[in-house]
């Protein structure tokens, strides 16, 4: 999986690399929550599958995007961890990228339909799903597709839109931008699996489809190369020059028996 950082939101150090293993999170002094050493009440795991969080029965407090979290949570990038007060940010070693110079020429008519959606994963818009094959609003006025009634929110925050096959984050002039994959951005492009959270808790996931490969590659079975699948004319000839040697090694195996039970009768 992609290198992870753990981000210590509301204090000022340095964020720290989660390697593949348990990962203990506890006080090393009075007010600070850090990565700790040997056992921890809560715990988190990294492995080549993803990341969860581990949390005893006698741990209190624990939160993953403002949900207690009782035993075990599953955990993304871009998710929020309270533990004892302290909020901790899972955030990617890849920083986000920028629009730049997009070119918004329309998708080829030989194109797949790409389905690209928004998924509420928390806040007001949890199990919702908005499609970008149009433009949509995020922000506070009434007529905002995904519209967010704080007052402290944008009328008009963000849009995002699809320029192309790239799914783009524009900002349209808010106070404090958005959050995506745990850092604060304006403008990004996202991929399929990113997470955006507007106003600190509406969180959306990014969901596509992926794309299926043109050419003889689409024919070809996911775990064998290509390299190393004969043409079926190639098969069968094969099939056929080892025929005359089975029947030989059937005649011979047939000489032997009558050998056996000529002599063997004497």
């Amino acid at each position: 999986m992609d290198a992870v950082r753990l981000r210590f939101a509301d204090q000022d150090r340095d964020d720290r690399p989660l390697s593949i293993g348990v990962h203990g999170i506890g006080r090393r002094a009075p007010g600070v929550v850090d990565l700790v050493e040997g056992e921890s009440a809560v715990r988190l795991c990294v492995d080549r599958r993803g990341m969860w969080l581990n949390v005893d029965d006698d741990a209190a407090g624990v939160h993953v995007n403002g949900r207690e979290v009782r035993r075990m949570a599953m955990l993304r990038v871009g998710d929020a961890i309270y533990v004892d007060g302290a909020e901790l940010r899972l955030v990617s070693s890849h920083p986000v990228r920028v629009p730049r110079g997009l070119d918004a020429d329309p998708v080829a008519d030989d194109a797949p339909n790409l389905r690209v959606v928004l998924r509420g994963v928390g806040g007001r818009f949890h199990g919702r799903c908005f499609t970008l094959e149009q433009p949509r609003l995020v922000g506070r006025h009434p007529e905002a597709d995904i519209r967010i009634d704080d007052p402290s929110f944008a009328d008009r925050h963000a849009r995002l839109e699809l320029v192309g096959e790239q799914v783009v984050l524009r900002d349209l002039g808010s106070a404090e931008g958005s959050l995506v994959n745990g850092e604060a951005v304006r403008d990004a492009v996202l991929e399929s699996g990113d997470q955006v959270v507007f106003d600190g808790q509406h969180r959306f996931v990014v969901e596509a489809p992926r794309r299926k490969p043109r050419g003889p590659e689409a024919d070809a079975p996911a775990d064998v190369p290509l390299s190393r699948q004969a043409p079926v004319a190639t098969r069968g000839r094969d099939q056929v020059s080892r025929l005359p040697w089975l029947l030989l090694a059937a005649a011979g195996i047939a000489a032997l028996l009558a050998a056996l039970l000529l002599f063997g009768s004497g």
